[in-house]
C-alpha cells in the first residue's frame, strides 16, 4: 500500500447497502493509505447513496458540509410498524392497509411539509448522558427524547402500489427519513416503516461525481485520488 502523508479534499462515495458509514471510512483509509478521514452525515446500513468523505484539511469543514440540506428517494411499506422504524427492525404492530385514495396519501404527506417537530427514534446516534440512543435501544431501554425542529423543502410521491409508496424528500439537517415514513403511516391510520432509502444529494453535491465502494476496493490508487474534489473547488461549488 502506498502511504500518503498529505491529501486534502472531499471524496463522494456511493455507499452500498449493508455497511455502516464507518465501514466506508475504513475502506477509504485502506484504499488511499491515509488516516485522516471522516464522513459527513451518517447513513444507516439499510441506506445507499451519497456519503461525503472528508480528507486531511477537509475534516475542518466537516460541520459545514453536514449542516446542508439533503435529498433522498425512498420506499415506505404501509401496514407494519417496526421498533427501528425501518426494515432492519422487528415488526411490533400490523394493521390492514385500507383502499387509500390518492388524495388521502397526498394529504398525509402534505402534513409533514415545511416546518414541524420530529421525535428522534431510539435507534439513532443522538446521545443521552454520553451514550448513543441506539446502544440503549439494544439493551431494551427507552428514554425520553426532545423533539427536533426540522423542515421539508420539497416532496414528491413517485409511485403508489399499496402497501408500498415511493417518494422523494428534500429536507434539513437532522431529519430522520425513517421517522418521516413512520409518522406518515400513523397519519394514514395503518402504520408504516421505511423499506429502502437512497441519499441522492447533500448541499451542492450529488452522485454524478461519486465513486462506488466496489471501485474503492478494486481501482488503482491514482484513479481514486483523481476523484477527490479539492478544497478550493469545494468552496466554489458551495458558493463560499
Amino acid at each position: 500500500m502506498r502511504l500518503v502523508t498529505e491529501l486534502d479534499g472531499v471524496l463522494l462515495v456511493d455507499k452500498a447497502a449493508g455497511m455502516t458509514s464507518h465501514d466506508v471510512v475504513a475502506i477509504v483509509r485502506r484504499a488511499l493509505g491515509f488516516k485522516k478521514v471522516g464522513h459527513c452525515g451518517t447513513l444507516d446500513p439499510l441506506a445507499t447513496g451519497l456519503l461525503i468523505v472528508v480528507l486531511g484539511r477537509g475534516t475542518k469543514i466537516q460541520d459545514l458540509l453536514m449542516a446542508e440540506d439533503k435529498e433522498y428517494v425512498g420506499t415506505m411499506t404501509l401496514g407494519a410498524t417496526t421498533d427501528s422504524q425501518d426494515a432492519d427492525g422487528v415488526i411490533v404492530e400490523t394493521k390492514p392497509v385500507p383502499e387509500l385514495a390518492r388524495e388521502q396519501i397526498d394529504a398525509a404527506f402534505q402534513k409533514f411539509h415545511g416546518d414541524f417537530y420530529q421525535m428522534p427514534p431510539m435507534v439513532s446516534a443522538i446521545k443521552k448522558d454520553g451514550v448513543p440512543l441506539y446502544k440503549l435501544a439494544r439493551q431494551g431501554k427507552t428514554v425520553e427524547r426532545e423533539p427536533r425542529f426540522v423542515h421539508v423543502f420539497a416532496h414528491e410521491i413517485n409511485a403508489v402500489r399499496l402497501p408500498e409508496i415511493d417518494f422523494r424528500v428534500v429536507c434539513s439537517k437532522g431529519f430522520y427519513v425513517r421517522t418521516y415514513a413512520h409518522d406518515i403511516g400513523a397519519e394514514l391510520g395503518c402504520g408504516a416503516h421505511l423499506k429502502a432509502l437512497r441519499r441522492t444529494k447533500s448541499g451542492r453535491f450529488d452522485l454524478q461525481r461519486s465513486i462506488t465502494v466496489a471501485d474503492l476496493q478494486t481501482k488503482q490508487h491514482d484513479e481514486i485520488v483523481s476523484k477527490i474534489i479539492s478544497l478550493p473547488e469545494v468552496s466554489r461549488l458551495r458558493g463560499a
